[in-house]
């Protein structure tokens, strides 16, 4: 770096001596000698003024059961379509039977999990009386019928023999070192041949 720049070559060009050539000099005023003018550009967020309060639009909503009214929102859609609602929710109608006990099964999770585990986990499920469980026990008619008495379930019994049931399976199956991804992968492939 044997050359250096001149200093003027490095100095930012002004305005300053271009007004002062066009305009004659004041007498009354000082000069001064290098304007000031920022190195750095400063430029904030521009105001942009809005309405304190939003525009709002007419909507029309339309229950599930056909009826509408009217509601203003700041939403452009023009007709809202209620899935749910308080026409057909058990929240709102508590008496109405037909909404009662209704199995949501919109992503198909619940038939895949009872494909897989079977209806044991189903509260509600009592065994009817064409069952093979109802039928099980043999009925005898010359003995005196003992008095009934009702036997407390307890839920964490199915639980237990569930998982139990499900372990032995497993310990059957020729399946040591498989993931158990592959697992599943190889029980699905079984089921479906059966």
């Amino acid at each position: 770096m044997g050359s250096k720049l001149p200093t003027t070559l490095l100095r930012r060009p002004t305005l300053a001596g271009a007004i002062s050539s066009t305009s004659p000099p004041s007498t009354n005023s000082p000069r001064l000698s290098s304007p000031i003018i920022p190195i750095n550009q400063v430029r904030h967020a521009t105001f942009v003024p809005r309405h304190r309060r939003p525009y709002q639009f007419t909507q029309l909503v339309q229950l599930s059961d056909g009826s509408t009214y009217t509601v203003r929102t700041t939403s452009p859609q023009a007709l809202y379509k209620s899935a749910k609602d308080s026409r057909n929710h058990i929240l709102w109608q508590p008496s109405n039977s037909s909404l009662k006990n209704v199995e949501v099964d919109e992503a198909g999770k619940l038939a895949a999990f009872r494909e897989r585990y079977g209806r044991a986990w189903d509260a509600d499920a009592a065994p009817a009386a064409g069952t093979p469980e109802a039928s099980e026990a043999p009925e005898k008619k010359d003995e005196p019928a003992a008095p009934v008495t009702e036997e407390v379930i307890d839920p964490f019994d199915s639980l237990t023999d569930l998982i139990s049931g499900f372990a032995t399976q497993n310990e059957k199956a020729d399946m040591s070192g498989l993931s158990a991804k592959e697992q599943a992968k190889k029980e699905k492939f079984s089921k479906k041949k059966k």
